[in-house]
């Protein structure tokens, strides 16, 4: 299933009841007085993260969920039923704004996080409140007050511990086919990934991560260019980039269409991308990996990869790979899994130290 990770839903919480103009009527109580209850308060509509649904494509079919309204408050001061909540599914990972204000509501990263989106509108009060000395039979009652309405927008970033950061054709797509069970599109053209995509990376038992495949970039993303800045999102929750470089000449008719052609400038060009879209991306780890070194000989391949790694005054860590054959991956696999494990020796530590 293609993955869709925009939509908008208009949320509609209930009304609330409105309250009753009631008297008692009882045999051998003349002097019954107002006995009108007050009305049911609205449904209010909740958001649900579910970690079991990893698209918004059901948006797409049905736009529009509506709480139900409170029941009328009636005579003997009895109150009405309030209306019953509507509860929509969402995936984990879903940030949930107000279309109208452009404010954030909520994030949702937790399976079963609830996030109340519209809340429904209170009962009207019988007549029963507004008995007074001055007042023994008041026919006064209030309506019930109006449930919220909003429009909005839900954008999903997947939950990935690693994502890849490349131009198209770069190879993406082949490296997380080779180290994980995903099977995204690979072909030899550029802009084969239209969706991102999810792959789980066992090291050993019990040791694992997940690393996100997004649709390339090219130089002027941030404008619109190719497929824009779109997917960038979905990097911004990864607690590692993976710079997937292609070592190899570019294609000439993929040259002509504007992309960098240079390793090294490819590397500067997505740079500038990542920092107009979201300085903060600029901040994560970032790693270089070289790729497609089959292409060459193997004393070339090196030469070029220390060439590239000298003009771009590259200090992190970088790794030359065929992803193709699967060479050299999956060093880079298990020193991504050692840097994760140092992460949470170092939040523990640091924690205790708080404590």
């Amino acid at each position: 299933m293609k993955l869709v990770d925009e939509a908008e839903i208009q949320v509609t919480a209930g009304n609330g009841g409105n309250g009753c103009v009631g008297f008692r009527r009882e045999k051998f109580i003349p002097l019954g007085g107002p006995d009108g209850g007050d009305g049911g308060s609205g449904g209010s509509v909740w958001l649900v993260a579910d970690e079991n649904l990893n698209t918004l494509v059901d948006f797409r079919h049905e736009r529009s969920f509506k709480a139900q309204r409170g029941e009328n408050g009636m005579g003997r001061q009895m109150y009405g039923k309030a209306g019953e909540d509507k509860v929509v599914r969402v995936p984990v990972g879903t940030v949930v704004m107000n279309v109208e204000t452009d404010e954030v509501i909520g994030d949702m990263t937790r399976h079963g996080e609830r996030l109340l989106v519209a809340k429904g509108g209170k009962g009207g009060l019988g007549n029963m409140h507004f008995k007074s000395s001055v007042n023994r039979s008041p026919r006064q009652a209030t309506p019930g007050e109006e449930g919220e309405a909003r429009l909005l927008k839900l954008e999903l970033k997947l939950l990935a511990d690693v994502g890849l950061l490349g131009f198209p054709n770069a190879g993406k797509s082949t490296l997380i086919r080779a180290v994980s069970a995903a099977t995204p599109k690979v072909a030899d053209y550029p802009f084969t990934t239209l969706y991102p995509n999810l792959g789980v990376v066992s090291v050993e038992a019990h040791r694992s991560f997940v690393i996100a495949d997004v649709p390339g970039l090219i130089e002027g993303a941030a404008e619109g260019a190719g497929l824009g800045t779109q997917f960038l999102r979905h990097l911004q929750r990864t607690r590692l980039l993976l710079h997937l470089v292609d070592m190899a000449p570019v294609a000439e008719e993929f040259a002509e269409s504007g992309v960098t052609v240079s390793p090294a400038e490819q590397v500067r060009a997505l740079e500038r991308e990542l920092e107009k879209h979201d300085p903060e991306l600029m901040g994560k780890p970032r790693w270089l990996v070289l790729n497609k070194a089959d292409l060459m000989f193997e004393d070339e391949a090196a030469e070029r990869a220390r060439a590239v790694v000298a003009e771009l005054g590259w200090t992190g860590p970088w790794y030359m790979t065929s992803a193709i054959s699967r060479e050299g991956t999956f060093p880079i696999m298990k020193d991504i899994m050692a840097f994760f494990d140092r992460q949470r020796e170092e939040a523990a530590e640091a924690a205790d130290h708080a404590g």
